[in-house]
């Protein structure tokens, strides 16, 4: 395997991880007291089990695509934050922690997506010349 191809396996490897943690942290949503609770700890160590791994990729990306892995992770890094402060919320608080919990989760997504069409027109204007 090429280091093309490990490069590109990585990416679509964290993005489909991504999707899986925003998945998961909607069906937490779904839930009700402990059980929402307990979610959002498996989300929070999820997210940065995934922020390790968008690191680890961060070096290999042409400068577009870097940009968009480090927005990445500073939106996976929001979300341990506000999945931990869900944790230790309830009420209102909770709800609040979990709506911000999804749209950190999903900007990463996108962030990661970006990363991976930024490193696609960089492969493919590098192939014209």
């Amino acid at each position: 395997m090429s280091a093309n191809t490990e490069v590109k396996d990585a990416l679509d490897g964290v993005r489909a991880a991504a999707q899986e943690l925003h998945g998961a942290i909607s069906d937490a949503a779904a839930k009700r007291g402990g059980a929402m609770k307990t979610d959002l700890e498996a989300v929070s160590h999820k997210a940065k089990a995934i922020t390790v791994s968008v690191k680890g990729s961060i070096g290999a990306q042409h400068d577009a695509a870097k940009k968009h892995l480090e927005e990445a992770v500073a939106h996976l890094e929001a979300t341990q934050k506000h999945a931990a402060a869900g944790v230790k919320s309830s009420g209102h608080s909770l709800q609040n922690s979990i709506n911000q919990v999804l749209a950190d989760a999903r900007a990463s997504v996108q962030q990661i997506s970006e990363a991976i069409a930024a490193r696609r027109s960089a492969k493919s204007t590098h192939t014209r010349k």
